[in-house]
């Protein structure tokens, strides 16, 4: 049995491949496209999807939409009638899209998906396509891939096709959604409409204000919850749509909002000032508190069920995971690594695979079905040869790239870490990952400004070797998709500054030798000849760059940045022998996000 799982058209489109089970291949369509969030048709990726797999599309059983686009379109046309007269103009400047393409997107991706053959083909594949709804699809992707027999579900997002949030269990091979909170209510909508007015992009820097809110004070958060959102003691919420306009308006926040606040939205190039580090602040500790009141009431409402599974965007918020993780609420937490839109075409493929078809299910007590995450392509070093040649890159083969890396590292050099099968998800995992020696006092100011070209406030997560986390952090559980932060241990604090928030916490990433050996390998290697069991590792791209897929994606990034050392397969590129003339200036190469 063969599934394949698509998620497009509103952003981070992606496809994914189950066969027989297990999951074979994942990725995103921007990693190939080079288009950040890329929300387009994702033909790319689902070529690689099938090409890993070794099938054709005329080998897959049935193909799995992520959502249900006519629900959306329900709900699209309700709220404008709801509002009516207020929104025509967005309702005006929708309706051509929506009825050129979006209404009739059945049709739309039986096109996409035949991509050019005749009336024989396109009947095949209708009559193999299938459509999952928003929600269920993140379930479905946070519980089938999760080490439980039984778990709590928990969704939160933007918004789907009617719901924001979902609260389901998951029981062997099949899910069951039981409760959820309605669009225009959203705590996804809630933390976007801040980042928009705070001057980042909505879908896209939502992690700059989690990154920022430790430089200030939450002194906002009783003003938010005063007058913007009402919280039950079950973490029920509504907010007060006064404050907003995204239903029918062009903005996620209104004049209202900047009234309340006293301050008008911060253009993106403008300084940050405390104010705007105190309002990153308020919506951390608003959006921590409703979902820990929400963890309560469900570990009362569900007692003897001891898992939890957790996907939707604000699953990525790994501030509030972690404290979610101290709190102790449920026993064990699992969060799917691609808890985005992305990841949706991961649990449609699921959902099609136990749920449409009823196939039963294997558990991977002790570990999940994930594998490490690290989905994507993978090159042989022929093949990275071949493509690195006519760049005009000068390679050379290493006997021990372990030690190479680990020495570069020593030495105080960043290092393009490009290895194996590229990650599935937002984080790099070691695999497509720059890696740097996080006890060096000026690395996390030098790789923002001069190689990652971004803000400054921005922390790096470390990679660690999983059985010595507990030595370096207070982390009693493993985290392998850094999807939880931790304290640094206090006597920890000031040996690894380039890792270390201002507020002394990490976003940590613990490495077993099961998921990614290599990796495991060279942080065992650099312990070795150091003591330290930890490195910095941050994505493999520039400031509003796609993590890098490819060899030549590399090698571009590589020469238009100031990294020093690139580590491809078994081979080795120093930047002091590469050619000048092959310098660019990458960040300009892609827009800012």
């Amino acid at each position: 049995m063969i599934v394949l799982g698509i998620s497009a058209f509103y952003h981070d489109s992606a496809a994914a491949l189950i066969k027989d089970g297990d999951i074979v291949a994942a990725a995103q369509e921007e990693r190939f496209t080079r288009i950040k969030h890329d929300s387009a048709f994702p033909a790319k990726a689902i070529e690689f999807c099938l090409r890993k797999a070794a099938v054709s599309l005329d080998d897959v059983d049935s193909i799995v939409f992520f959502e249900k686009p006519l629900v959306k379109f329900e709900r699209l046309v309700e709220t404008y009638l709801a509002l009516a007269p207020k929104g025509f103009r967005s309702f005006r400047e929708a309706m051509p899209l929506w009825l050129h393409e979006k209404f009739f997107q059945k049709r739309l991706l039986v096109e996409k998906l035949a991509n050019g053959a005749g009336k024989q083909a396109k009947d095949a594949i209708r009559k193999k396509l299938l459509f999952s709804d928003h929600h269920l699809s993140h379930a479905a992707s946070a519980f089938f891939p999760s080490p439980f027999e039984a778990a709590v579900i928990l969704t939160l997002d933007g918004i789907g096709e009617w719901a924001s949030s979902t609260i389901g269990t998951g029981r062997g091979n099949d899910i069951k959604i039981e409760r959820e909170i309605a669009f225009p209510h959203s705590l996804g909508l809630l933390y976007s409409a801040f980042t928009a007015y705070l001057g980042f992009k909505v879908n896209s820097g939502e992690y700059k204000v989690m990154g920022l809110a430790p430089y200030g004070q939450p002194r906002f958060a009783q003003t938010i919850f005063k007058h913007m959102v009402d919280v039950k003691e079950d973490g029920s919420f509504r907010l007060d749509q006064s404050y907003f306009d995204y239903m029918g308006g062009f903005s996620m926040f209104s004049q209202k909002f900047c009234d309340l606040f006293g301050r008008p939205p911060r253009e993106a190039e403008d300084a940050l000032e405390q104010f705007h580090m105190d309002m990153a602040a308020s919506i951390q500790r608003v959006i921590e508190e409703i979902v820990s009141k929400i963890m309560r009431a469900l570990a009362r409402d569900y007692r003897g069920i001891d898992n939890l599974c957790l996907a939707g965007g604000v699953a990525l918020n790994c501030v509030s995971n972690g404290r979610l993780l101290r709190e102790g609420y449920f026993k064990n937490i699992w969060v799917q690594p691609a808890a985005g839109d992305s990841g949706g075409a991961l649990g449609a493929a699921l959902a099609g695979y136990y749920l449409h078809h009823k196939k039963e299910r294997d558990v991977f007590f002790g570990g999940d079905d994930m594998k490490g995450g690290l989905l994507g392509p993978t090159f042989t070093d022929e093949e990275i040869a071949a493509r690195l040649a006519p760049l005009g890159a000068r390679f050379e083969k290493c006997g021990d790239i372990l030690s190479a890396a680990v020495e570069a590292l020593i030495s105080q050099k960043a290092v393009g870490w490009f290895q194996g099968a590229m990650e599935y998800g937002p984080r790099a995992l070691g695999a497509r990952s720059i890696l740097a020696d996080a006890r060096a006092p000026d690395m996390q100011k030098n790789l923002n400004l001069k190689i990652k070209f971004r803000e400054s406030f921005r922390p790096f997560a470390p990679s660690v070797l999983e059985e010595k986390a507990g030595e370096w952090f207070d982390l009693k559980t493993a985290s392998p998709y850094m999807m939880f932060t931790a304290p640094v241990a206090e006597g920890r604090r000031g040996a690894i500054p380039a890792v270390t928030h201002v507020d002394f916490s990490a976003r940590i990433q613990t490495v077993s030798s099961a998921a990614n050996p290599l990796y495991h390998a060279l942080l065992k290697k650099f312990e070795a000849m150091t003591g330290c069991p930890l490195i910095l590792n941050t994505s493999f791209n520039v400031r509003g760059e796609p993590i890098v897929c490819t060899p030549e994606d590399a090698f571009r990034c590589f020469m238009g940045c100031d990294l020093d050392v690139l580590a491809i397969g078994n081979y080795i590129l120093y930047k002091e022998q590469q050619d000048p003339a092959l310098r660019h200036d990458h960040k300009n190469s892609f827009e800012a996000d």
